[in-house]
Parts: structure tokens; C-alpha cells; sequence
């Protein structure tokens, strides 16, 4: 059973004028670094956790969050499943959603989605490829040292040249809500009707994508400019599929995000 009052970290002041979404789907708690630079920059931005097990569960959550906490329509910064999730939400609830920007953002048509597993897996040794797939498939994830140590070599696998600095996110990670959840998504985009919903948005759309994701930038940029010819795409050098951590492109992505936030 979800809970009644949905959950949501809020930073900075008020006016909360942008949400950050976090990815997984079921890895609450991703998105925090992003939120959390963004109010440090003087922005009022809320983080949603999502706990609703279905697309149309989650869709229906993050409405209500944002119905609650923002005073008028919002920029939504979707991080990879989050992207997803922010372009749903503003198909369906026009009036909550300003702007979108979509970080990482996985492909929209599946056949840019072959090659994803085997990108990560070509950057791990033999080793750390066994370990990971027994974190991914088995219960080491659900203790906090299996779920840092795949955090970890997922990072690795998909990340450029990550600053070694920067302290993880705590995150909270729910197998059942990523398994229901992705399932149905992937359905979504194998049968067309993901980009049926992206064609019927219509705020402006920016979106971020690291030249090192794996997730695949022609992935993005094809199939959103067909069905949103406003589209504005800017790729990321030296970058994988999470900006704020990169060494070369955490600066860029963050004055593009100001950039977006900045009054019109």
C-alpha cells in the first residue's frame, strides 16, 4: 500500500519553482546531488519519491506532489527514468509542467536500446561484469553495502570521467517498483505508444545527453525531434549518462539547468 501523504524532500526556499525526478525507476533518493546544487545556486526545488508500483500509478503520485507543492506550473528535470516520467506527466497534466529538461534519458524506440548492455559490460573486467550481474539479479542489493558497491560499478560502467570527490547519494532502491514499473515502460516504448504521448506535449523541451552514455544520444534525438520539432538538444562532450558527476561536463550541465530555471 503506497503511503496517503506522498513523500517529498524539498530544497532551498520558496517558491518551488522546479522538481527533479530520480531514475530506477525505484531509486529514490538519486536525484538529491542535483536538487541539492540547484538550491545552493538560489533555487527552490523539490525532490518527489516516487513509490507507486505502475506507470499510470506513478503519473497520478507526482501529479498530486506537484498539485501540493509547487503554486504554479513547474520545470521538470528528469534524470534517465525521470526523464520518462516528467514527459508522461506533462502529456497528460499540461498545466503542472513549464519546461522539461531530460538528463540521461533512455532511448524512445527500442532498437537503440540493444547495444546498452553491452556498452556497460565492455567497460568492466570479467570480474566486476560477474559481480554486478549477481548484485542486479540476486538480494545484494537490498542491504546498504551490496546497493553502494552496484551503484558503484554502474557508474563505472557508464560514467566518462567521474569527479572522485563527490560524496554518493544515499539512495533507496526498491526492486519490486523497478521491475513492475520498467516492465510496463518498456512496453510502452516496444509498442509506440511512448512517443503517442511525447507528441502531445507541448511546453518546451530541452534535453542534456552525455556523448559517452550508453544509453544512445541518437536514441533521444531522432525519435523527440519527429515528434516535438521545438526540441532542443545539446550534447555533452567528455560525459556519460549522469552530468552532474562528470569531471569535463558537471559545469556545463548545471549553468544549462540554471539557464532553463532563469525567468523568461
Amino acid at each position: 500500500m503506497p503511503p496517503a501523504a506522498p513523500f517529498i524532500r524539498r530544497h532551498g526556499a520558496q517558491p518551488f519553482i522546479a522538481a527533479v525526478l530520480h531514475g530506477g525507476p525505484g531509486a529514490a533518493g538519486e536525484a538529491a546531488p542535483v536538487a541539492q546544487e540547484l538550491a545552493a545556486r538560489g533555487f527552490g526545488v523539490l525532490e518527489p519519491w516516487q513509490s507507486e508500483t505502475s506507470v499510470e500509478g506513478q503519473i497520478s503520485e507526482l501529479r498530486h506532489q506537484l498539485e501540493t507543492a509547487c503554486a504554479a506550473p513547474a520545470v521538470l528535470i528528469g534524470l534517465s527514468w525521470g526523464a520518462w516520467l516528467a514527459c508522461l506527466l506533462a502529456a497528460r497534466h499540461p498545466h503542472l509542467a513549464a519546461k522539461l529538461v531530460l538528463a540521461g534519458c533512455p532511448p524512445f524506440e527500442a532498437r537503440f536500446a540493444a547495444q546498452i548492455d553491452a556498452v556497460r559490460q565492455a567497460r568492466l573486467r570479467p570480474a566486476e561484469r560477474q559481480e554486478l550481474t549477481a548484485l542486479l539479479g540476486g538480494s545484494g542489493m537490498q542491504t546498504p553495502a551490496g546497493l553502494a558497491r552496484a551503484v558503484q560499478l554502474l557508474d563505472q560502467a557508464e560514467a566518462c570521467a567521474p569527479l572522485p570527490d563527490l560524496p554518493p547519494p544515499q539512495i533507496s532502491f526498491d526492486r519490486g517498483i523497478f521491475q513492475s514499473v520498467w516492465a510496463e515502460a518498456a512496453e510502452l516504448r516496444r509498442s509506440g505508444v511512448l512517443l503517442r504521448e511525447e507528441a502531445r506535449i507541448r511546453c518546451p523541451v530541452i534535453a542534456l545527453h552525455g556523448d559517452q552514455d550508453p544509453h544512445p544520444a541518437a536514441g533521444v534525438r531522432q525519435p523527440l525531434r519527429k515528434a516535438l520539432p521545438g526540441l532542443r538538444f545539446r550534447l555533452l562532450r567528455r560525459c556519460g549518462h549522469k552530468p552532474w558527476i562528470e569531471t569535463h561536463a558537471r559545469a556545463g550541465f548545471f549553468q544549462a539547468l540554471e539557464d532553463a530555471l532563469a525567468p523568461a
